[in-house]
């Protein structure tokens, strides 16, 4: 463990350096897009799949990269992810057929559950006390929460000035970085070698993944396409057999006696909701900034600047709203005000522009999000003992992961059936409204069920 303030500082930035790569990894590249399909000529079909495939290997991945975190150690599992990370950007970046580019991304999201899950583990077990504990935690949640709308800057200002290709080579220098510094910083963990429930894995990983395939079809294709309602019905078998295996194994992928707690539970769900909510704002947002203000990629990006600042100005401050109202009240206040703020971004329309029609409900928006992420990580986070830790923080992540899918698919299938052809914006009412409600189910879901928790303490779990 690093001995001095300074060197545990430095320690903290450079696993949040990773955090904020493997956060924005999804999205960077959406408005790069136009770009990608004129150069390596994907077809429309093909092209959805760039985001999809990081996104369906990461979050299938999540859960069995968080215990085998747990077991050969957080350090290793992080470096050995960025690694894989690194090198299939490098891949991605270089590609040079759609086929390519698509088998990078799916390694890139291995890459991204094997790493990301020893994030968090690594913030809460390198803390001395509370007080540390509470910062770093107030930093993880503001750079997982602003991410997202950080790689649509990111990706923007690269594909403008430089190329598509370096939304994904900007993570080569950066991630050798990391995985160089976090070996001279950070002493291993202690590893809990056990041996590896396989059955469990499989049916964690395939039932994740057919889950996430799932709400990917459903966007592109409808709740009712045959592979979309295929797709659901092997996440539901899988996931019964994975509970019914999870009893059973003596060294289990996922300790059941997690989902237990009430309280963990509530958060997961307000977390999904508000995650899914928030995706889909920034899916359709970019769009509607593209094809109706007309704006170039640059633009659309830095149109997101105001979202991300404010998300990382209220973040910090949140370690004293937690202790003074407590994770149930930030969670509710949080998604009421990301409802109003949806409600704002219903009224814009085929003339609209950006101030006041975007700006001000956005603001609001990112005041809703920056309240949300934190408490909501306390919640799920709260009780959970180190050899967990790993597990538990690929749990929340798997769950961010599932409910931004859930949000796109539910939201943009609302899209699609409001929309008039040859009318982005008239789609926009609906599909906004639609996002209102959600936020407003995650706010009573909070409130019948999340303590009012206000720091995380290690306990042991019961049994």
């Amino acid at each position: 463990m690093p001995t001095t303030s300074r060197r545990r500082t430095l320690t903290l930035w450079v696993v949040l350096a990773a955090q904020l790569m493997l956060a924005m990894d999804f999205l960077i590249v959406v408005v790069a897009l136009p770009r990608i399909q004129h150069d390596l000529g994907f077809s429309p079909a093909e092209l959805t799949w760039v985001p999809n495939a990081f996104g369906l290997a990461f979050g299938g991945l999540l859960l069995l990269g968080g215990r085998l975190g747990d077991m050969i150690g957080q350090v290793r599992a992080f470096r050995t992810g960025l690694i894989v990370f690194v090198a299939a950007s490098l891949l991605g970046g270089l590609a040079q057929t759609p086929m390519l580019l698509i088998v990078a991304r799916v390694v890139q999201g291995v890459g991204a559950a094997l790493a990301a899950p020893s994030v968090l583990a690594l913030v809460m077990v390198m803390a001395r006390d509370e007080a540390e504990k509470a910062r770093g935690l107030s930093l993880f949640t503001a750079v997982s929460s602003m991410g997202a709308s950080a790689g649509l800057i990111l990706g923007g200002v690269l594909t403008d000035f430089l190329s598509w290709r370096w939304a994904l080579l900007i993570n080569v220098p950066v991630g050798l970085l990391v995985v160089t510094a976090i070996g001279r910083l950070v002493a291993e963990t202690h590893p809990k070698p056990a041996r590896l429930d396989t059955a469990g894995a499989l049916t964690a990983t395939i039932g994740s993944v057919a889950l996430v395939y799932g709400f990917i079809s459903a966007a592109d294709h409808g709740w009712t396409a045959t592979g979309t309602l295929l797709s659901f019905s092997v996440a539901v078998v899988l996931s019964l057999a994975f509970f019914q295996v999870e009893k059973r194994h003596s060294a289990p992928l996922l300790d059941l006696r997690l989902l237990q707690d009430r309280s963990r539970l509530g958060g997961l769900a307000a977390m999904a909701l508000i995650v899914g909510v928030h995706f889909a704002v920034l899916f359709m947002l970019v769009q509607y900034l593209q094809r109706v203000l007309g704006w170039t990629p640059l633009g659309a990006g830095l149109g997101y600047m105001p979202l991300t600042v404010t998300v990382y100005a209220i973040s910090k401050f949140a370690p004293q709203m937690i202790d003074r109202f407590g994770a149930r009240a930030l969670l509710v206040a949080g998604s009421l005000t990301v409802a109003v703020s949806l409600v704002g971004f219903a009224l814009l329309g085929d003339h609209g522009r950006y101030f006041p029609g975007v700006l001000i409900p956005l603001l609001i928006h990112a005041a809703g999000i920056a309240l949300i992420f934190a408490p909501g990580t306390v919640a799920i986070m709260h009780g959970v003992p180190e050899e967990h830790a790993g597990t538990a923080s690929g749990l929340l992540q798997m769950d961010q992961q599932i409910g931004g899918a859930l949000g796109i698919a539910a939201i943009t299938s609302i899209y699609a059936f409001a929309v008039v052809p040859g009318r982005f914006a008239s789609g926009l009412p609906a599909a906004f409204v639609g996002g209102a409600i959600i936020a407003s189910v995650a706010a009573i879901v909070a409130w019948r069920n999340v303590e009012q928790t206000t720091i995380v303490r290690p306990a042991l779990l019961p049994g």
